[in-house]
């Protein structure tokens, strides 16, 4: 009896760099080994008890099915909380999805066909890869530098990339990996090669809340590209809500959203406790963001300055979200990774991050540099790097000796 096979899309479907060395973390945990936790974005700031309370009243008899772009109620505030932030948008122009994923997979799904290219300043947030492979489009990197702190390529770079298949550029802004921060004049930039070549322009504003030089610009703020932009979105972030799982699909291109409505059907409705939640994270008070952007702020500067005091390391400064890449003295950072949790302690501690060739559809590229989240407390922090520095020179001397 011949075996049952697996589909090519199933096979292909990439790991994630983020979570792949997850078993190795927990059998450090269990040999005793306290480890950091700098490789995932999951924040440690608490969420907000008044919108958890708020599900907590909800008192529902039956839990039904919302609409299938989500409640109402929840879209009509989720555009007051985008009219705030400077983003001109009507409630019918948002579409809530089952976290930011969904939000992704369904523009590409709705825009795309399969065989298209999507080009995306490289590094970038890995799931793209797996949600490309689920919609049968290519991903067509074109590389920033660590030199340059990950600014947006040179025109010249994308339109080199851009061929009759080529159907859109997706960006992330404020950048997870790299916490770049696209300014104003880079969303202009962008904006003429869409509009030249008559392409589609995602942006994913996950971490829209947190910059902390200069202001965040969204591609929804870009006047004569109604029809090209679409804005991705999650509370994942913004509120410390990552299980949550609600995100929000917004373009004010009808016929495209009335396509993803089609795709937002077929899977019924978004969760709808969850949908409590989010609208009710929409009536917090203004300042709510002062203290979390504060604070966050906080864990890069110690961050920043303790990696490039460590030799041979270098740590652009990260303009926004939680994220920083640095470049370490080590040829394979997937192996010195694996090996900080496998063979290394100091104190009983150990670090965790995330290799930067995940974050790459370059091959070779990354392979000497992290992603690190700047998600725990400065104290752990400081402690995460005094382990981090002590694991290089060790690695060092054991490299040596080979």
């Amino acid at each position: 009896m011949s075996q049952l096979t697996i589909s090519k899309r199933g096979t292909e479907m990439p790991e994630s760099p983020i979570r792949k060395l997850v078993p190795y973390a927990e059998a450090a945990k269990a040999r005793g080994i306290k480890v950091y936790h700098l490789n995932i974005g999951q924040p440690d700031i608490t969420t907000p008890p008044s919108i958890m309370q708020a599900v907590a009243d909800a008192h529902m008899r039956v839990l039904e099915y919302s609409h299938s772009a989500g409640n109402e109620s929840y879209r009509k505030k989720l555009a007051q909380y985008y009219q705030r932030v400077e983003i001109e948008v009507d409630y019918s122009q948002i579409l809530i999805t089952t976290g930011g994923s969904e939000a992704i997979l369904f523009g590409f799904l709705a825009c795309f066909d399969a065989g298209d290219e999507v080009i995306i300043p490289e590094p970038f947030y890995a799931n793209y890869n797996g949600f490309a492979m689920e919609a049968g489009v290519k991903v067509v990197p074109v590389p920033s530098s660590i030199e340059t702190g990950f600014a947006l390529p040179p025109v010249a770079d994308f339109e080199k990339l851009i061929t009759a298949k080529t159907k859109a550029i997706i960006i992330c802004n404020p950048n997870n990996p790299t916490g770049y921060l696209y300014s104003k004049e880079e969303m202009e930039t962008l904006k003429d090669i869409v509009l030249k070549h008559n392409l589609y322009l995602f942006s994913d504003e996950a971490y829209r809340e947190f910059c902390y030089e200069g202001t965040h610009f969204s591609a929804l703020q870009l006047e004569g590209v109604d029809e090209n932009v679409v804005l991705m979105d999650t509370i994942s972030k913004r509120y410390s809500a990552c299980g949550a799982r609600i995100g929000a699909f917004v373009t004010r291109n009808k016929i495209l959203l009335q396509t993803v409505l089609k795709f937002a059907q077929a899977r019924l409705s978004p969760p709808t406790l969850e949908q409590v939640l989010g609208e009710a994270a929409t009536d917090l008070p203004e300042d709510y963001f002062n203290e979390t952007k504060e604070e966050y702020r906080r864990r890069r500067d110690v961050l920043v300055k303790r990696l490039n005091a460590i030799d041979g390391v270098y740590c652009p400064n990260p303009g926004g979200a939680f994220y920083a890449m640095a470049k370490l003295p080590v040829q394979s950072a997937e192996d010195f990774c694996q090996w900080l949790l496998e063979d290394f302690s100091y104190n009983g501690q150990t670090v965790m991050m995330a290799p930067a060739p995940g974050f790459y559809a370059t091959k070779g590229l990354g392979e000497d540099e992290v992603r690190l989240a700047y998600v725990l407390n400065v104290e752990d922090i400081e402690k995460s790097m005094d382990c981090l520095e002590a694991a290089l020179k060790e690695y060092k001397i054991l490299n040596s000796k080979h």
